[in-house]
């Protein structure tokens, strides 16, 4: 295969890697506190061997950039906060993240839509418990019946202080991954968010703007049409040669 033809296959690769990460921005649009990713492209560079050095090119030839999808990373801007009547419902006015415990470990998350459980816990959508300052399940009393929540994330109640919500950012943001549409896994070690900014009674919307994202989709489609049919265009052509090559030694 020629290297036009692998070159053009590289940049098939990567726009269908985009048109995924843009369609699953559009389909969490409206996922609290989610953040649009994006990809970030470089060039692969390899040298062509064994060419005559005629154009002043160094030894080795020619080189040739592939198109090579090198990571993934999350927009940090912040969502807009809708208010909700749930004093469960927390947005947080920084870059930090909620945890809370899944059987797999603790997972970050930045969805703060939370309720409190029939044993006195405050859990998310899927029963996972949030987790306090000391990475322990928060824990309100049946006799704590009107809740507060401090910017700082202190729950406090008629009673008195119930405890703190812990509000963590990874030291290093790049190593987070994807569990489902909510949770993020880090391999970093995290740091408390001495100001978590938390707002009660609200909720992070998503940061993707879904018009932003269907030209980008647009744009990917047509630059992934035209690779296609440059591809297409270079299989008839060898298969042209191929068939001229045939005729002639038949």
């Amino acid at each position: 295969m020629e290297n036009a033809t692998t070159i053009a296959l590289s940049r098939l690769v990567a726009q269908s890697r985009a048109m995924e990460v843009t369609a699953n921005n559009l389909a969490n649009a409206g996922t609290p506190g989610f953040k649009a990713e994006r990809m970030v492209f470089a060039d692969w560079l390899v040298r062509e061997p064994n060419l005559p050095n005629t154009d002043g090119l160094p030894p080795g030839g020619r080189i040739l950039a592939y198109t090579q999808d090198r990571a993934t990373y999350r927009e940090a801007q912040l969502g807009t906060f809708t208010a909700t009547a749930n004093p469960l419902d927390l947005a947080i006015g920084s870059n930090g993240f909620f945890t809370v415990l899944t059987n797999a470990g603790p997972r970050l998350t930045r969805a703060g839509h939370f309720e409190r459980a029939p044993d006195g816990r405050i859990v998310d959508g899927a029963g996972n418990p949030l987790l306090d300052t000391n990475g322990k399940p928060i824990q309100i009393a049946p006799a704590d019946t009107v809740l507060s929540v401090a910017p700082n994330g202190m729950i406090s109640s008629q009673n008195g202080q119930i405890g703190q919500i812990g509000v963590v950012a990874p030291q290093d943001p790049n190593k987070m991954r994807t569990e489902g549409d909510r949770l993020l896994a880090t391999d970093s070690p995290t740091k408390a968010v001495a100001d978590p900014q938390i707002t009660q009674g609200s909720l992070e919307d998503s940061n993707v703007k879904p018009i932003n994202e269907i030209v980008k989709m647009m744009t990917t489609l047509r630059e992934f049409q035209f690779t296609s049919q440059f591809v297409q265009s270079e299989g008839d052509r060898q298969q042209s040669a191929i068939d001229k090559i045939t005729q002639r030694n038949s």
